[in-house]
């Protein structure tokens, strides 16, 4: 069982809620997530290639996942310190903000039965407060899915090449080339599950060829294109629950 909805509070959210599956995996989306699991809370940094579902203990998982580059200044940790892992809020706060952070989730759950509203209001009530970021992010991720050079982006946004790089390790995870390889391989599965064939995806995603495009879903989602369309490693972004490889749960 998958759920989701887009959130009316948090710009660019997605709200989630899911059982624990085994033989799912999560592909990387450029994204962070919040998540409750069994009445504990726990931040999913950004993935660089699949993950296995099932990792975070836990038979019910409920998240709230934010737009790339907006979790670091809400959760308080450079992005790129929680790549590739899944880590507990009590590893990252003090112990007193968590358990009103806590206690607020479990407000919700007590009276709507649904974590994710207690998610989405945590996440609010800490963009109220954070500080402003050092990265137009939104606009970094929209000349990137426009397939903009690296070099031109950075002139856009007024930086050089090297402190675009170390501002989006701070606001994605990873630099800026890594998270255009990521959103255009979002877009190309996308396409290739709606039935548009491979060789038009390669054209319509940007890839120099259907050869690259492959070349690409292997490296980044350890799976063939072919096989991705068809569903049957039942990979994409909204298979439930994030759970990465190296795990502080």
């Amino acid at each position: 069982m998958y759920e989701e909805e887009v959130s009316a509070a948090v710009p660019g959210a997605v709200l989630w809620r899911a059982a624990a599956r085994t033989g799912a995996v999560v592909l990387p989306d450029g994204c962070m997530d919040l998540m409750w699991a069994d009445g504990r809370l726990l931040v999913a940094g950004p993935d660089t290639g699949p993950h296995p579902a099932g990792e975070v203990p836990g038979g019910a998982f409920a998240g709230i996942r934010l737009a790339p580059g907006t979790a670091p200044t809400l959760i308080g940790v450079p992005a790129h310190v929680l790549r590739d892992r899944r880590v507990e809020l009590a590893d990252l706060w003090p112990a007193r903000a968590v358990r009103r952070a806590s206690e607020l989730v479990e407000g919700y759950v007590e009276e709507y039965g649904d974590a994710r509203a207690g998610l989405e209001a945590l996440a609010r009530t800490r963009a109220a407060v954070a500080r402003a970021p050092e990265l137009p992010a939104a606009e970094v991720v929209a000349r990137l899915r426009a397939g903009e050079a690296v070099a031109g982006i950075a002139r856009a946004v007024g930086l050089g090449e090297r402190q675009l790089h170390r501002r989006s390790l701070d606001a994605f995870g990873y630099g800026p080339r890594t998270l255009g390889r990521i959103l255009r391989l979002r877009r190309a599965l996308a396409l290739a599950r709606a039935g548009v064939p491979f060789a038009e995806v390669a054209c319509v995603a940007g890839y120099a060829d259907q050869a690259h495009l492959s070349r690409e879903v292997r490296a980044l989602a350890g799976t063939t294109l072919r096989a991705y369309a068809a569903g049957a490693e039942g990979a994409n972004s909204e298979t439930p629950p994030p759970s990465g490889s190296s795990t502080t749960a």
